[in-house]
């Protein structure tokens, strides 16, 4: 079962603590936190008011199940959950296992006046699926049994599954028969499919198998004008491609049920290469040229020197010796304090990898880069899902941690990273509180780039104070963003916590068109309110 107020499922062997030596690290970069008191569950229960449902042989209104459907696990949702303050709860959830029953439940939504919630895994970092104070009753539909693989075309190369099956059973049940579909945000192990096209995902190897704008195929949704079926077609001109209609529709449309993906057969090869370049900007310099060269890659992460440093301590524990041998052969080779690490991938038949491999390298020697010898691509690899269950001990330890991401075109990356950074570790400063943020580039492409900011900082003496911090943290973060003419997100989505920014890039005309396109399927606003659109619009 999942916990209810944090990542990840009960009694699992994932769950990290904070050693000494990162207990130290964060005393220094942050000073001491202020370990808080939490929330049980009973006590969170007993603040779930009476449903407003009627009784309904597929909605479940019990106490509990309300409770571990009312938050998402962005940081306000931690937050709320950990300090028992949790004001909204849907009043009821259902859980379908077919289409013909999403539709049943539509039917009675839309005859009750009842808004509808879509749940896929509960991942959202920033607020998709949480109940918005409402005078109607809330009801989630949790599409966790709805988990199947439907359909497999491999003369095609297409799967359709239902909507509600998360990533590890994706490429479990796709393996089976010699395919993967390559797509693995770090919220793979929790995050379902209908998720990834509702948020418009992109997984760490995106520049293999595509982000999922180019896996979605086509796939069903059910919606309060009725269904949508979007038909997989090759390609076509025959105008407006509907399947973008419904990527990164994050609910307000309809219920995506079933969904069809493009697959591949599974790689013969994958590795994962770590590489150090003297600064930051050569660094950038050198993921440019590779992805506008075509070198074949699967992905390239470039860290700025601050993280660098910090996940390499971080990732030492106790024992930073390997670390400081590290640098020192660095150094030896011209590799200093500005150093900074890039991670590249390569996936495919063997001899494309160990083509593509060489000429990564080749690239990178001439830039002055030196390629790891001791594994450390490996290590990312092994631990590229972990980062998430690091955030329960922080909070415990009276600490939090977050992001904020954006995607912008490659001559404004460098001045836009280093603002949005400095603004987040300045942002604190009228409190005299030090903020930890660092960045990397996740994502690439020949036009630009993602800009990926981790920030740290101490909660406080209350959880009230926690929140007035973040939201400090999230403006001053957002505000940069949205002054490089970045998106507001370029993987998380919008949900509730970026809907008011969103103007910024879409403009009035397009936020009245996509006003105008929810309206058709949700004439009375009950899918999912308060998300996407800004607050002016329903």
């Amino acid at each position: 079962m999942r916990l209810w107020n944090g990542w990840g499922n009960e009694n699992s062997d994932l769950t990290m603590e904070l050693n000494n030596g990162l207990s130290m690290l964060l005393q220094a970069l942050v000073g001491p936190g202020t370990p808080l008191p939490q929330a049980t569950l009973n006590e969170v229960i007993a603040k779930v008011p009476p449903t407003r449902l009627d009784d309904h042989p597929l909605i479940n209104s019990a106490a509990e199940i309300r409770v571990r459907h009312a938050r998402g696990q962005s940081l306000p949702d931690w937050l709320d959950m950990h300090s028992g303050d949790v004001s909204t709860f849907p009043d009821g959830v259902a859980m379908p296992e077919s289409s013909e029953q999403v539709r049943e439940l539509l039917d009675h939504a839309k005859a009750n006046d009842i808004v509808v919630i879509p749940y896929g895994g509960g991942t959202s970092v920033v607020g998709h699926i949480n109940p918005e104070e409402s005078d109607r009753p809330v009801l989630t539909i949790d599409m966790g049994n709805m988990n199947q693989l439907l359909n497999i075309d491999t003369e095609s190369q297409l799967a359709t599954f239902g909507a509600g099956i998360a990533g590890p059973a994706v490429e479990e049940a796709l393996k089976k028969q010699g395919f993967t579909l390559g797509h693995f945000p770090q919220s793979w192990e929790l995050s379902t499919l209908g998720g990834w096209v509702a948020s418009r995902s992109s997984g760490q190897q995106s520049i293999h198998y595509g982000r999922i704008e180019n896996l979605f195929a086509g796939g069903s949704i059910e919606t309060l004008a009725g269904t949508l079926d979007i038909p997989t077609i090759p390609a076509s001109s025959a105008g407006p491609d509907v399947r973008e209609m419904i990527l990164g529709s994050e609910g307000r449309m309809g219920i995506i049920t079933e969904v069809t993906v493009r697959i591949t057969p599974l790689p013969e090869k994958e590795l994962f290469q770590v590489v150090f370049f003297p600064s930051w900007e050569i660094g950038i310099t050198v993921a440019r040229e590779l992805i506008q060269q075509r070198v074949a890659l699967s992905m390239v992460r470039l860290s700025n020197p601050l993280e660098t440093t910090s996940l390499l301590y971080m990732g030492a524990g106790e024992d930073s010796s390997g670390v400081v041998a590290l640098e020192q052969a660095l150094a030896e080779k011209g590799i200093g304090s500005g150093k900074v690490m890039m991670t590249l991938g390569v996936t495919g038949s063997a001899r494309h990898c160990e083509a593509a491999h060489q000429l990564a390298l080749d690239h990178c020697s001439n830039h002055g880069g030196v390629a790891d010898q001791l594994g450390l691509g490996d290590n990312w690899a092994h631990g590229r899902f972990r980062a998430p269950y690091l955030r329960d001990p922080l909070g415990a330890a009276g600490y939090a941690a977050d992001t904020m991401e954006t995607a912008v075109d490659w001559s404004k990356v460098p001045q836009a990273a280093e603002n949005i950074e400095q603004a987040i570790r300045t942002a604190l400063a009228d409190e005299g509180e030090q903020v930890h943020a660092y960045t990397h580039l996740s994502h690439v492409y020949g036009q630009g780039s993602s800009i990926y900011t981790t920030y740290l900082f101490r909660l406080g003496d209350s959880y009230q104070q926690g929140m007035d911090r973040w939201v400090k943290l999230k403006k001053a973060g957002a505000d940069q963003i949205v002054g490089h003419g970045g998106t507001i997100s370029h993987q998380h989505g919008v949900g509730r916590d970026h809907r008011n920014y969103l103007s910024a890039e879409k403009g009035p005309l397009g936020i009245a068109a996509i006003n105008n396109l929810c309206e058709l399927f949700d004439p009375n606003g009950q899918m999912n309110p308060g998300k996407l659109l800004p607050d002016s619009e329903h």
